[in-house]
């Protein structure tokens, strides 16, 4: 990292940042009684947990959108409804504190999908949507994902 990133502008990069200078300090042989790899483990982590958070709940947001696009039920979609709310303020929060997750989308989005897609279809069976439906591949764009006014038409004309 060229410069020091700020515990208070974006958490997970100062966590990797943290993390690479308590390794360096290892290195230099400080003099210090400090457990420095696992003080370094430690920072690193709460980094990865703001990034699993993220995964968490794109793949929340993501199977209650393919629930609202392939189910014919009607009740359940208020519920649905306001999950993708909820995980999408979540979702958003998340890039607030940690902008520099925003360049790894991408990467989080995959392993999102498939949990989102394998929860939903679970679901969805009993309503008699086949995994085949689904698209293997996500088929919604980042920002329609978390724009709080995007909603997917559904099969069925359930509105």
């Amino acid at each position: 990292m060229g410069h020091t990133a700020r515990y208070d502008e974006d958490f997970y990069a100062w966590t990797v940042d943290q993390a690479a200078r308590l390794r360096e300090a290892a290195s230099s042989g400080a003099n210090l009684p400090v457990d420095w790899e696992n003080l370094a483990e430690e920072v690193e982590s709460m980094g990865r947990s703001d990034r699993r958070a993220l995964g968490n709940q794109l793949a929340r947001v993501l199977e209650h959108l393919l629930k609202l696009e392939h189910s014919p039920a009607r009740l359940p979609r208020r519920g649905w409804k306001l999950s993708v709310v909820d995980g999408r303020r979540a979702a958003i929060d998340i890039l607030n504190d940690s902008p520099s997750l925003r360049a790894k989308l991408d990467e989080i989005l995959d392993p999102a999908w498939a949990r989102g897609r394998k929860d939903a279809t679970g679901s969805l069976k009993t309503d008699t949507i086949s995994d085949d439906a689904v698209p293997a591949d996500c088929p919604y764009t980042i920002g329609q994902i978390l724009d709080e006014d995007w909603w997917p038409a559904n099969r069925h004309g359930v509105a």
